[in-house]
């Protein structure tokens, strides 16, 4: 009987656990997945006016829960999710401790174009499907830990393709195109690439969940693009109109692909040529001249929320001193949040709020300062219900992710005062409003015991 029972039980278990680690050594750089059989559920947020809400569709009139937010920046999140082992936990890791800190929204890349083995859109309309499978992995964690995302669909920059990415292919095709970046924001052919893209992006069933993500609710809102500027200053009423143009268009067609998501801008939040505001909060007056303005590009009819950046370090003159620093926060941020309440009549999330980090103490206790600064804004703003709705720090990282560092990262729980600012921020927050039925279907309060 133990003979048959090893031949027939033992030694097939056996090998198909051997064949198993084999395969997970061998094929790190094509991970084998397996579908999620369950998922917690989780509702979608909308745009009431200025505030945000959770809302139960089974009974959207008695559970409405308001949503004010303290989120974070982690972009590389797709980038090691293309790989198994290491990277695939850094990810799981890095949303874990997110959720630990009481952290409900994570801004991050669904875009990289070009070549390389991480590209995932190699071509127009041409994409890997690893990377692919790798932010399926990306929201189907962030899910796992009630954790939303902000997905951004495009780079200013050229870091990871871009818009420079764009018109290089429109080039290659042998289409007209300017030399300039600029003609990202004109060129039918490039607008007809990124078009492709984005129905490409909304239209994708998560290999993982089946879920497609127009209709998974762990996707917070589309970010039409990190950062829209102009590379040239000389006619910039003309390219201010350019980008003005682009946004109308392509928000629109992103809500006639998908009625269920919020969309935003990504603006840094600069104030335009037109505006008296652009002398008086900008942090100079180059920033006035770079295609975007705050109030017309965020108040198109199918943008649900308003973005801002904010990096007093890198905008204000180096020599500024920290007392100065904080007293353009506090003027950026309340300038913000008084025009989502009285211009625009929408929500308004500082979805970039970046301090350098440096290694001495002093260095320490001055991003303290900064974003407790920022932090008291907000916090302000969501006990008289205004539209001040959120702030998500740049970035934060978990342990040996030097290649994705830049002067504003850092590992929040190597930094404990830091540390427990964002955890103060989060509970204090969630103090004010009623528990989301996710935190408790979750059953994971990281604010038991913490609450103010």
């Amino acid at each position: 009987m133990a003979s048959d029972w090893r031949d027939k039980k033992l030694y097939p278990l056996l090998g198909i656990l051997l064949l198993s680690i084999f395969l997970y050594f061998n094929l790190g750089s094509n991970p084998i997945t397996f579908p999620i059989l369950w998922q917690s559920h989780m509702d979608f947020v909308s745009a009431n006016s200025t505030h945000f809400i959770i809302v139960n569709p089974r009974a959207p009139l008695q559970n409405q829960s308001t949503f004010y937010i303290n989120g974070w920046n982690s972009y590389w999140l797709m980038q090691e999710s293309v790989w198994a082992g290491p990277s695939r936990s850094r990810v799981s890791k890095m949303l874990k401790k997110g959720a630990e800190m009481g952290l409900t929204v994570c801004r991050t890349w669904a875009f990289n174009d070009g070549v390389g083995p991480n590209a995932l859109q190699i071509s127009p309309g041409v994409f890997n499907e690893r990377v692919f499978r790798g932010l399926d992995y990306v929201i189907v964690e962030a899910r796992k830990h009630g954790i939303r995302l902000i997905l951004s669909l495009v780079n200013n920059l050229s870091n990871f393709g871009g818009k420079a990415q764009y018109v290089r292919w429109a080039h290659e095709a042998g289409h007209n195109v300017s030399s300039l970046t600029d003609s990202f924001f004109s060129h039918p052919m490039i607008k007809e690439y990124y078009k492709a893209y984005v129905k490409a992006i909304l239209s994708r069933k998560n290999s993982l969940s089946g879920v497609k993500y127009a209709d998974e609710a762990a996707i917070f809102a589309w970010e039409l693009m990190n950062e829209p500027r102009c590379s040239s200053s000389s006619s910039a009423p003309i390219l201010q109109h350019g980008v003005q143009a682009w946004l109308n268009e392509m928000a629109a067609f992103v809500k006639s692909l998908d009625q269920k998501h919020l969309v935003t801008v990504g603006l840094e939040g600069f104030y335009g040529l037109n505006t008296t505001k652009g002398l008086e909060v900008n942090p100079g007056e180059w920033a006035a001249s770079l295609g975007s303005d705050f109030i017309q590009n965020s108040a198109i009819e199918n943008i649900d929320f308003a973005s801002v950046h904010a990096y007093p370090d890198s905008w204000l003159i180096p020599h500024d001193d920290m007392e100065a620093k904080a007293r353009f926060l506090s003027r950026w941020v309340d300038s913000h949040i008084s025009d989502g309440d009285h211009v625009l009549k929408k929500p308004v999330i500082f979805t970039e709020v970046g301090s350098l980090v440096h290694a001495d103490n002093q260095g320490l206790a001055d991003k303290d300062i900064l974003l407790k600064t920022m932090y008291e804004k907000i916090y302000e703003s969501a006990k008289k219900r205004q539209a001040g709705a959120g702030a998500l720090i740049w970035q934060l990282l978990v342990e040996g992710m030097g290649e994705y560092s830049d002067r504003f990262s850092f590992v929040a729980w190597d930094n404990p005062s830091t540390y427990k600012l964002i955890l103060k921020q989060s509970c204090r927050l969630k103090s004010i409003f009623t528990k989301s039925i996710q935190s408790r279907k979750l059953n994971k309060d990281p604010c038991s015991g913490n609450l103010p």
